[in-house]
């Protein structure tokens, strides 16, 4: 999908702007492609949220200045997307296909630059203390390089949050520069996804992946308080709507994207009925008559009422064709480029038409566009 030059934005349209950028391994390219459309748009976002590969994502674009934030975006997912020589490119067509299972194959055998390394033999020989197949020692040299982590807790120009879950305590924790100090560690831990990568310790407790918990940081922008009006561009790698499987590599694609699309669904419209009925307490409250308005039940149920207009913009990585239950472990860089660019595409459409920018009826304190 093309589209022309983004509306302009009006002065009137002064919400506060959201990035939250969902997890999915490789196929977080897509993600990076809508933030380069977003750079040349009025709607840089002042909060950047992520989990998994959208937490590195996310680091690396509040981690860095305005000028270099695309530079590093694209040096990580070159470097992660090292070309190599065992599976030469392919144009398309089913070659491209079996490319793209030799990818994902090759990233099992052997990881990725820069990110993930395979367990060396001798941890094999004691499997009682092993706790994942890869070591990502790696990635935290790669964050230190990539992320000015000093900008990120003294700048105040960007807001980032990432989530992981306390494998002790099964809870989720969310790691927010408005509040704590980030580290390469609380990063590491969002993407730490078991069995293949290690939990990550920090201050004495253990974290997973977020991933695990729930795939998407959308409801913790947005219920964050003091609430503030915002546009919220939620960008997901999974899509709900796909075709029947044909065979059992679909079958597993479509399972996975199933599964991790539903949690998002969820997020969005629980928020959205919770929302609503927040305007609904503001709505009624003022058509109490004042003593009933002043007993204590009355100001009780009206600190629960809210003002706050949100408006949430669906991206949703919706590729052509079947990918196969690989994807977000096939790092060629053939497919990174394909989804970044249809990241890109995506978001110059959404930006192009910006239906957030019709007037919001009073009654609703939700809107949901799903931009494609």
């Amino acid at each position: 999908m093309s589209a022309g030059s983004p509306a302009a934005r009006p002065p009137s349209y002064d919400k506060k702007i959201g990035l939250v950028l969902q997890g999915g391994g490789a196929l977080g390219s897509y993600q990076a492609g809508v933030f380069e459309a977003l750079t040349s748009s009025d709607y840089l976002p002042d909060w950047v949220a992520g989990i998994s590969i959208g937490a590195i994502n996310a680091a690396i674009i509040a981690g860095n200045r305005p000028e270099n934030r695309l530079k590093h975006l694209r040096g990580f997912w070159e470097e992660i997307t090292a070309p190599t020589s065992l599976w030469p490119s392919a144009p398309g067509g089913s070659l491209a296909a079996l490319q793209q299972k030799a990818s994902a194959l090759t990233t099992l055998m052997f990881g990725q630059p820069g990110f993930f390394t395979p367990r060396m033999l001798e941890h094999w020989f004691s499997p009682g203390t092993l706790v994942s197949f890869y070591d990502t020692s790696a990635l935290k040299g790669t964050l230190e390089r990539l992320v000015d982590f000093n900008r990120i807790n003294n700048a105040g120009e960007m807001r980032l949050s990432v989530g992981a879950v306390n494998v002790r305590t099964g809870q989720f924790a969310y790691f927010d520069s408005a509040e704590i100090t980030i580290r390469p560690e609380h990063v590491m831990a969002s993407g730490a996804l078991p069995p293949g990568f290690p939990p990550v310790e920090i201050d004495g407790e253990h974290y997973w992946d977020g991933g695990l918990f729930s795939n998407t940081p959308l409801q913790y922008v947005l219920d964050y308080s003091p609430r503030r009006s915002r546009l919220t561009f939620q960008v997901d790698v999974f899509r709900a709507q796909g075709q029947l499987p044909s065979n059992l590599d679909e079958v597993a694609e479509r399972d996975k994207d199933i599964r991790y699309s539903s949690r998002t669904q969820i997020c969005s419209d629980a928020f959205r009925d919770r929302h609503d009925v927040r305007h609904a307490i503001n709505e009624l409250h003022k058509l109490l008559p004042p003593d009933l308005a002043n007993t204590e039940q009355a100001k009780r149920l009206y600190e629960h009422g809210c003002v706050t207009e949100m408006d949430i913009v669906q991206l949703v990585y919706r590729p052509s064709e079947p990918q196969g239950a690989s994807k977000d472990h096939e790092f060629s860089r053939a497919s990174m480029e394909k989804r970044w660019q249809q990241g890109i595409s995506d978001a110059r459409a959404a930006l192009h038409t910006s239906p957030w920018l019709v007037p919001t009826p009073k009654e609703l304190g939700v809107r949901v566009f799903d931009a494609v």
